[in-house]
């Protein structure tokens, strides 16, 4: 196996510049990508492939729109998650108090500071919450152009297509969580970065510290992504210097050929630029007969742009952080676009400034995620079971994509025409480190860690799939029937493997796909219940709309709240506001008056008959004593988590004719 560390690695076919001694792109993959959308003279594709001027770029246009839509076409259909249900209902009591503050239990504030505003354009709706991560995930596969210069064409639109279409991110794309929002935003930070060191350009590098930050502000599990990004950086460097060292014989000259190594790279990259040549040019004014001019000029740039590249590039990655940790409205305030009321800053409490309000969101917010989830308060749990859980996960959702890793960095590393390139070495140590450490770093069994598996994984898939389409090209081209029918039997494995998964999770709710999807999701079926509720909620103007009937059960106190309106506030108040989940984001959205009742109070103490309000929420335990006291009522029982719990809903049937009649007469 050549270098992993990689040295200058231009794409194979011709998209970079190549060293005379690169190796020759296969002859069958045309320079100029024509192999990679065939398309006819006078088509829409044509048309746009002239616009655009390249057939790959033009590809990942369309896989990119494609992914859109798969992202977005009934997003609203799956009933809400728990955990979306809890971050949702935080999202409009932030839109109705102007009132927000980083917790670290409900992860980064990106989410919340972002759906506050879209719920003011567009309202709030299952589909509304869920955008901004159907349209990260879904713009995902445009990071496949940032590494043009790493990867053959082929591959790009190949890497473009795994990420458009893996169903672990689609599912996780259509659902009110963080992780593809971190993980997208992580992944185009690094591919900004690559693309910054191959182009020599200084500018992305900005972009990326931007999207990093965004990471950091959908979830706290960014710093993973970064402790990734030293490991596999580490092992790269590790593996270039181990194999120089074993050519010369000598550590100390592979120490020093990287140092000289790096020399010319930033001789490469400052070359032109007018900082150096303004110096050389200063430097010859003095004396014409400096030699050491350009020596001068690049030193000097180096001791200029460095410190104040990394300032910009710091200050553009803690700008973005502090906007979004922020609290509010006490932003607004010290900014001096919001008054500050009594209400918010209490009689005694001094008005925020921006020096309390940079402090609160840099370390302040830094303290509460140390004592959150960096103190181990969320860990110690056995790594054996966590393990499995994301193998298991891996395995039905991202099966293909993990098997077309494999190929493609064995294929990367011992085929004849190249050797390991160090994106694919990188990327296939960084999903290594991943499937390592997160068992450790999550502290549930949870699907969705996969997804940072996964993204990294991409790469190398993106080369084994690219493998086999060379497969099966070459062996229909030189009519090798055995070849080209492997490799045709398995690339239509691989799209069966990804298209019947896509179609299964789509907006499953089922206990039968519990592989991929979370247990604490109810069935799809409550929604219809949900939905009754809100027009029953909406109508009703005497008294409480909904009441849920508290019961004790193994697991503690369920359903009941002592003081509702301490729900009105971050953090609720106790003792079993949580167990209600994904429910309070739908009864909020109808704007529904709730009250409940404690354990005890079952069934004596319970509102008479007339005073009953028009819905009740109960556990399946109290249904029968219920019944015979809501004769009135409709009895309606749901999977209330996967394979957990359930629970029952009554809604007075008169209540909801009236409600349907009023909507119909509206």
């Amino acid at each position: 196996m050549s270098d992993p560390a990689g040295g200058d690695e231009s794409a194979p076919d011709g998209t970079g510049d190549r060293d005379d001694d690169a190796p020759e792109a296969d002859d069958d993959v045309a320079p100029d990508g024509d192999d990679v959308l065939p398309v006819g003279d006078g088509s829409p594709l044509a048309a746009l492939r002239d616009r655009v001027g390249d057939p790959a770029t033009v590809a990942v246009l369309l896989i990119v729109a494609g992914s859109l839509l798969l992202r977005t076409v009934q997003l609203g259909q799956r009933v809400f998650h728990w955990d979306e249900g809890r971050v949702g209902y935080w999202i409009l009591r932030f839109d109705a108090t102007g009132e927000f503050f980083y917790r670290p239990i409900i992860h980064g504030p990106f989410l919340p500071v972002v759906n506050n505003v879209l719920f003011d354009l567009i309202g709030a709706s299952d589909f509304a919450a869920r955008l901004p991560v159907a349209l990260v995930g879904g713009l995902l596969p445009l990071v496949a152009l940032l590494l043009r210069h790493r990867l053959r064409d082929r591959e790009v639109v190949a890497l473009a297509l795994l990420l458009s279409v893996d169903p672990l991110l689609v599912y996780y794309g259509r659902f009110m969580r963080g992780d593809v929002l971190v993980g997208g935003f992580a992944v185009a930070a690094f591919a900004l970065v690559v693309y910054a060191i191959d182009t020599r350009r200084t500018l992305p590098l900005f972009g990326s510290a931007a999207l990093l930050a965004l990471g950091f502000s959908a979830k706290e599990n960014a710093l993973v992504y970064l402790a990734c990004f030293l490991g596999a950086g580490f092992l790269l460097l590790d593996h270039r210097l181990v194999r120089t060292a074993r050519r010369t014989g000598s550590p100390l000259d592979a120490v020093v050929g990287e140092a000289v190594a790096l020399g010319h790279f930033l001789d490469d990259w400052t070359a032109g630029s007018r900082t150096r040549l303004w110096i050389e040019r200063r430097v010859r004014e003095r004396d014409p007969d400096a030699h050491w001019a350009p020596e001068a000029g690049f030193l000097g740039h180096l001791a200029v742009w460095i410190p104040v590249g990394a300032v910009g590039v710091a200050a553009t990655f803690l700008g973005v952080v502090a906007f979004f940790y922020a609290p509010r409205p006490d932003l607004w305030q010290a900014l001096g676009v919001a008054s500050v009321s009594a209400g918010t800053a209490g009689a005694d409490a001094a008005a925020p400034t921006l020096g309390s309000v940079l402090h609160e969101a840099t370390w302040g917010a830094g303290e509460k995620f140390w004592g959150t989830w960096a103190s181990g308060n969320h860990s110690g749990h056995p790594y054996v079971p966590y393990l499995w859980d994301i193998v298991e996960t891996l395995g039905y959702g991202s099966g293909v994509l993990v098997v077309l890793a494999i190929v493609g960095f064995l294929a990367d590393g011992y085929g004849e025409a190249r050797g390991t390139r160090s994106i694919v070495a990188y990327a296939t140590y960084w999903g290594a480190a991943s499937l390592v450490g997160y068992p450790v770093a999550t502290d549930i069994e949870a699907p969705w860690a996969a997804v940072h598996i996964v993204l990294p994984l991409a790469i190398p898939a993106a080369v084994g799939l690219g493998e086999l389409a060379d497969s099966l090209r070459g062996g229909l081209a030189s009519e090798d029937t055995v070849t080209a029918a492997l490799a045709g039997l398995i690339v239509l494995a691989a799209v069966g493997g990804v298209a019947v998964p896509n179609a299964d999770y789509w907006n499953s709710a089922s206990e039968e796909d519990k592989q991929v999807l979370q247990w604490a999701q109810p069935e799809n079926a409550y929604k219809e219940a949900l939905q009754d509720a809100g027009a029953v909620a909406r109508d009703n103007d005497d008294g409480a709309d909904v009441l849920w009937v508290g019961t004790s059960t193994s697991r503690g106190t369920r359903l009941y709240v002592s003081d509702e309106s301490s729900v009105d506030r971050m953090p609720p108040g106790g003792p079993s506001w949580h167990s209600r989940l994904p429910t309070p984001w739908y009864l909020e959205l109808h704007d529904a008056n709730v009250t409940s009742t404690p354990p005890e109070a079952r069934y004596d103490e319970l509102p008479p008959a007339e005073e009953m309000p028009p819905v009740v929420i109960a556990k399946p335990d109290d249904a029968a004593e219920l019944e015979s006291r809501l004769d009135s009522y409709d009895s309606r029982e749901y999977a209330f988590r996967l394979w957990s719990e359930r629970i029952v809903v009554f809604i007075d049937e008169e209540a909801l004719a009236d409600a349907r009649a009023d909507e119909r007469s509206a």
